[in-house]
């Protein structure tokens, strides 16, 4: 003999809605979206979920640009920033020289602030990289190109 309970009079004992319990969902199967997602992704590498979202409809499949980005998302797929330019040149330079002893290689850079008045200062810095002497240090608001040199 089964002793069973009604559906109703469980989730009354619950307080959780009938409705909740007879739920279907109507999700459709997205492995074959996510498979394709994943393929663009590797071979365009740059492109964003808006532009994977294009070449989906394109193909033909039945796909919304909210959907496309949740999957998008979900599989991290996320576009990386790409480093900037100047410090990967900087990077790959061969002509760099190590600094084997004082007064061998020197580098400066600018450093910029700005005053309680509002008006900006520049700073040159000279510096030795061996010894990380600093033999020079001009402050000036405007540096034209032969005060540098």
């Amino acid at each position: 003999m089964e002793w069973g309970v009604s559906i109703r009079r469980a989730c009354r004992t619950l307080e959780f809605d009938t409705s909740t319990y007879h739920y279907k969902t109507r999700r459709r199967d997205q492995a074959d979206i996510e498979a394709r997602i994943r393929d663009i992704c590797q071979t365009r590498v740059r492109y964003r979920y808006r532009r994977v979202y294009v070449l989906l409809r394109r193909e033909g499949y039945e796909i919304n640009q909210k959907r496309t980005r949740r999957i998008y998302s979900e599989l991290g797929m996320q576009l990386r920033n790409k480093t900037p330019k100047r410090r990967v040149k900087a990077k790959l330079r061969d002509d760099r020289q190590e600094a084997v002893r004082p007064n061998d290689v020197w580098a400066m850079d600018f450093v910029h602030d700005q005053l309680a008045t509002g008006n900006k200062i520049r700073i040159l810095t000279i510096v030795d990289t061996y010894s990380r002497y600093e033999p020079a240090l001009d402050a000036r608001f405007s540096y034209r190109a032969e005060d540098v040199v």
